[in-house]
């Protein structure tokens, strides 16, 4: 009985991780359309953050930290969410939501990349083919007329490219800072974090503040989804498979997120999806696929 629990919960999981964080681009994209990018985030994270601490208060587990803790989880929050999340929001003003979710698939190639260059790690031969595959995958995906042409489009893949980096950095950081053990609790001092910098940065910028009663209905619900499935639901299952099934397994949602949120964004937000954009799916996430295969290094959460 408890074996037949044990493999549903991770079939749970794994459809949280692939078709929750597959769709938190399409919410954001609803959401952007409506409230500013800063706004919406910080929104988002604080609010994720205080449920999950009254979550942790209830099963009664302790939210000690201590200084260094905090100031870890504060860079790790900036690096993953503010940066890494917020500024993804902004861009997907002028980016297609599943063009932006294929962009990220990249990922681990910028990680890989960062390895060498930091750490002088060594890059095994099919991290090598990996590498040649991603770039020209990237290339195919941004080098598109019909994307080019439209207003804001260059600057919003060079910002989300940014943003791997913040996140790529950020994977490796957390890798051997002093963070609290208790993953949930970790979680919600990341977001509660990274939700008062932008909260900073959204008055910073003077962004309108609204009140979700003023906020349209479909606004509302993609903030609901992504609150609790992508921020708590989702960051949750992703813990509880790295506790359960390999890395290498967890790391499979870096193939299917992008799939997931090419469909969602052509079915729902009618996206156009262009022969060249499929090409380049294809050859990244092969990529990715050759990276991943030879990974020495878990795949962290981005606040997605």
């Amino acid at each position: 009985m408890s074996i037949s629990r044990k493999s549903i919960l991770i079939i749970l999981a794994f459809f949280a991780i692939y078709v929750i964080w597959g769709s938190t681009y399409l919410l954001n994209k609803i959401a952007v359309t409506e409230l500013p990018p800063f706004f919406l985030a910080a929104v988002r994270f604080l609010t994720a953050s205080i449920l999950i601490f009254i979550i942790a208060k209830t099963l009664k587990i302790s939210l000690k930290i201590s200084l260094p803790q905090l100031k870890n989880a504060a860079i790790a929050g900036f690096l993953f969410l503010t940066y890494g999340n917020g500024v993804v929001v902004w861009a997907l003003r002028y980016v297609d939501s599943g063009f932006a979710a294929l962009e990220i698939s990249a990922q681990p190639l910028v990680v890989l990349v960062l390895l060498r260059i930091l750490k002088g790690k060594r890059i095994s031969l099919m991290s090598y083919v990996g590498v040649v595959l991603g770039f020209i995958g990237i290339f195919l995906l941004v080098d598109q007329k019909e994307l080019l042409n439209q207003e804001g489009q260059i600057v919003g893949m060079i910002t989300i490219f940014t943003c791997m980096m913040s996140w790529a950095y950020a994977s490796i950081f957390v890798g051997k800072a002093d963070l609290p053990t208790n993953p949930f609790v970790n979680t919600g001092y990341q977001m509660l974090m990274g939700g008062l910098f932008l909260a900073v940065i959204s008055l910073v910028l003077n962004e309108p503040w609204s009140l979700p009663a003023t906020w349209e209905t479909n606004v509302q619900w993609a903030m609901l989804g992504l609150v609790l499935f992508g921020s708590i639901i989702a960051f949750t299952a992703f813990n509880f498979l790295l506790r359960n099934v390999s890395p290498e397994k967890v790391s499979t949602s870096t193939y299917v997120n992008p799939i997931i949120a090419l469909i969602l964004g052509w079915w729902i937000l009618n996206e156009h999806i262009t022969l060249q954009s499929i090409c380049a799916a294809v050859v990244l996430l092969t990529g990715v696929y050759f990276i991943n295969s030879n990974r020495q290094f878990k795949l962290r959460p981005h606040g997605r």
